[in-house]
């Protein structure tokens, strides 16, 4: 397979998630990758190794056998024809992308803020976030949309881009078991503190790199969206590290750095208060349209990521 021949791969992987997205009546194997989570979690449980090791082989078991059956696939496929390969390379891309399911969810948010339905809109938002959605005033459901548009631009757009142009659509998909993983047992509570400690700490290598080219792709993109370049790229300099993770405070950051709001804060989750610092300085109280706004920031950015993917592989 030639870098170029690869490249439209890449792209035609890219628009498919663009138009069509998730459609609820479509297999995906994101929902399968939790339904294994779900059931080998059990069975690694029920065992004599503690909780970080069992969880660590959890994890690599999930992680390593994901990759293993997709190179596999893709292989009996390039033995029945090169083009089949590629196409199973398009699928697997496909399906590790999220740009437009992202993108509806948070305009879901906004359609029930401006009808001034705050219920649904609260409704609508714990879907997507994990905080606790009802002590949120109207300014903290935009922040917090906000927040997650940002963060799942790299969960869901640059690392899955990235970890294709670096191992094909089996390397995407190991990754989102990683980041799956990540999101159904890196917690740091009582049940998966040291069960899902590994998840957690692969999901953070996983994104080191990716995180960090969103700050650059993000400040290229806000231009787009008629916000300034320098604001975007110094806010995630400044304060991309005060998050409590080692990777999601960069993108918050770039995108508070373009919207000029701030975001972050003390958030409930579960009952229990997280004090996290603020990101980003407030030039203004946030507004409902800031939601718009990050949507099409996150595209804008998505489009200029897919660029440089498609320079670097046919350079």
């Amino acid at each position: 397979m030639s870098d170029a021949s690869f490249a439209w791969v890449l792209s035609a992987a890219f628009f498919l998630d663009i138009v069509i997205g998730d459609p609820a009546g479509l297999p995906h194997p994101i929902r399968w990758m939790g339904d294994w989570i779900t059931s080998w979690e059990k069975r690694f449980r029920h065992g004599r190794l503690s909780e970080t090791t069992a969880g660590t082989l959890l994890v690599v078991a999930l992680v390593s056998g994901t990759w293993l059956i997709c190179a596999a696939t893709i292989e009996v496929a390039r033995a029945i024809h090169p083009d089949v390969a590629l196409m199973f390379h398009m699928v697997l891309i496909y399906y590790a992308l999220s740009a437009k399911s992202l993108r509806a969810e948070a305009l879901k948010v906004y359609a029930a803020m401006k009808q001034e339905t705050m219920g649904e809109a609260k409704q609508r938002l714990s879907n997507i976030v994990g905080r606790d959605v009802e002590p949120l005033d109207e300014a903290d459901v935009v922040r917090a949309t906000v927040e997650t548009v940002a963060e799942n631009l790299v969960d869901g757009v640059i690392a899955p881009l990235f970890y294709a142009v670096l191992g094909g659509g089996a390397l995407a998909m190991a990754y989102k078991m990683v980041n799956t993983l990540d999101s159904m047992i890196g917690h740091k509570d009582e049940r998966y503190e040291r069960f899902g400690w590994f998840a957690a700490r692969l999901d953070d290598a996983a994104n080191f790199i990716p995180a960090r080219i969103s700050a650059i792709v993000i400040s290229f993109a806000a231009p787009i969206v008629r916000r300034s370049f320098m604001r975007t790229m110094k806010t995630a300099a400044k304060d991309g590290k005060k998050h409590l993770s080692p990777n999601a405070g960069i993108p918050e950051a770039a995108f508070a750095g373009a919207l000029g709001i701030r975001l972050g804060g003390p958030n409930f989750y579960r009952g229990r208060l997280v004090e996290k610092p603020y990101i980003g300085e407030e030039t203004r109280p946030a507004q409902i349209d800031d939601i718009r706004t990050a949507t099409t920031l996150m595209i804008a950015s998505s489009f200029i990521w897919l660029v440089a993917c498609w320079g670097f592989l046919v350079a």
